[in-house]
């Protein structure tokens, strides 16, 4: 099994290699990456035991595969394979395919990495493609934009690199299981360099734009699959003490309702989508343990989203509320929004509850109203007016990647059946109609604008700094 995991690992590289020799099959290769990565998640599940590789002896450098990276792998082989079929008729070049799949292969290192420094080079190497990708209509807006996302992202991994050094000169080993013990400074730089990664919190105000202006598949591909690379380290620190499982819980709350709350009140809707990504992530740090199942959820939800959004005729909602969607885009909407706000019959429903049961009760009221806000925000979507229009088109493998996914919600609910019972479905239902309720007699008429002046690259950097001295003094504390 070792050595299947190696080679694994190494695939998407070869495949990225050979797009560039036989351009002509750039699709195809790029798809069976993404095939292979989806049958080596859904095995992992079926282990009796992690797979565990030394790479390193001495110096805690090691591969964990277990069922938490299997969660993290399928969302990737789905959302990566969504994305090919939606391009797939375009006239995107090789270098597209080639720097989608390296993405993706180095979001799968990064997924079954044990130690620091491995996983600053899996996060270093899906940044810089991730970048290419970004930049790749080769706009000045497009440039810029990639730009801004790679000097926040080299920044914050700069601090983190800091941080490993730290743990590395305290423990002799680059190893997660090294955080615990060592000094406050190490805990603050790496905890800072992931949540600025990931987008967490006020670091994580970088996202909107970068999101929102990308392409549609490469906005797909970032809320999807991209940002959670940061969030499983964290995932797997908060188990070593309960003194991490409470920082990375209270970045979880405040991540939640700091997307939330910018969510209802946007305009954009791809840039609505973004502020949701931050807030969704943020239910996946509250509930560490359980954090899988609900980044596979929210990862199928929003690439769908996002692919959906790409196909309405305006990005601002109240110009859509002025005019008719077409029936077909709109059902895609509804179904995709139910189920990030917990609808049953979608995985989206037994996420949150598997997410809720697994929350302490200081977080219950809080991500309660962040639940809230969620049925709020994609109210926006089911309420706006629709009808069939002939003649209505969308980008040809739009319909087979939408079905992909939408279909993943569907089965995803075999994950956790406890979740159908009668107190949580009514608990559910309830959320979503005071939502709603909310959304059409307050937040529907609210014409409040959002400043961005938190979103200039110097403020990101200031951000950074004053989540620094936060992250420390908790880690002190």
């Amino acid at each position: 099994m070792n050595t299947i995991t190696i080679a694994w690992i190494a695939l998407p590289f070869f495949l990225g290699f050979l797009i560039f020799i036989f351009p002509k099959l750039n699709r195809h290769l790029t798809l069976w990456g993404a095939i292979a990565s989806f049958a080596f998640g859904l095995q992992l599940f079926f282990q009796p035991s992690p797979i565990q590789l030394n790479l390193l002896d001495n110096f805690g450098v090691t591969l964990q595969a277990d069922q938490l990276s299997g969660y993290f792998i399928l969302t990737n082989a789905l959302v990566t394979a969504a994305v090919i079929i939606y391009c797939w008729y375009s006239d995107k070049n090789a270098f597209f395919y080639a720097q989608t799949i390296i993405v993706h292969g180095s979001l799968n290192a990064a997924f079954v990495c044990a130690d620091f420094i491995s996983l600053y080079v899996g996060l270093e190497v899906s940044g810089i493609a991730a970048f290419l990708l970004i930049a790749y209509p080769r706009s000045d807006r497009s440039i810029w934009v990639g730009l801004r996302y790679l000097f926040v992202s080299n920044t914050a991994m700069l601090f983190y690199l800091v941080g490993a050094v730290l743990v590395y000169q305290t423990h002799h080993s680059f190893a997660y299981a090294g955080l615990k013990g060592s000094p406050p400074e190490a805990i603050a730089l790496i905890f800072l360099g992931l949540l600025g990664k990931a987008g967490i919190f006020v670091t994580g105000l970088w996202l909107p734009l970068t999101h929102s202006e990308s392409e549609t598949p490469v906005s797909a591909l970032l809320s999807g699959i991209v940002v959670k690379a940061s969030v499983l380290p964290l995932l797997r620190c908060a188990p070593l003490s309960p003194e991490l499982d409470f920082i990375v819980r209270a970045f979880g709350v405040g991540t939640a309702l700091m997307g939330v709350s910018c969510a209802v009140l946007e305009k954009d809707s791809k840039r609505m989508l973004a502020f949701h990504t931050i807030s969704q992530l943020g239910f996946i740090l509250a509930a560490p343990e359980v954090g899988g199942f609900y980044t596979l959820a929210h990862g199928l939800v929003k690439s769908s989203l996002f692919f959906s959004a790409g196909a309405l005729p305006s990005r601002n909602f109240k110009e859509l509320q002025q005019k008719q969607i077409d029936t077909k885009i709109w059902i895609v909407l509804v179904i995709a929004s139910l189920s990030i706000s917990g609808f049953p019959l979608l995985s989206g429903f037994g996420a949150k509850v598997l997410s809720m049961k697994n929350m302490l009760p200081w977080q219950a009221i809080a991500m309660n109203i962040a639940a809230v806000g969620t049925a709020i925000s994609f109210a926006k979507f089911i309420f706006l007016p629709h009808a069939p229009q002939a003649g209505y088109t969308v980008k040809p493998g739009f319909w087979l990647a939408v079905t992909l996914l939408i279909g993943g919600l569907f089965a995803g609910n075999v994950i956790y059946l406890q979740a159908y019972n009668i107190t949580d479905i009514i608990k559910a239902l309830a959320t979503i109609g005071i939502g709603w309720l909310a959304y059409i007699f307050i937040f529907k008429q609210l014409a409040v604008y959002l400043p961005r002046v938190l979103e200039e690259f110097d403020h990101l950097i200031g951000a950074m700094s004053l989540i620094l001295i936060l992250l420390f003094w908790m880690a002190l504390a």
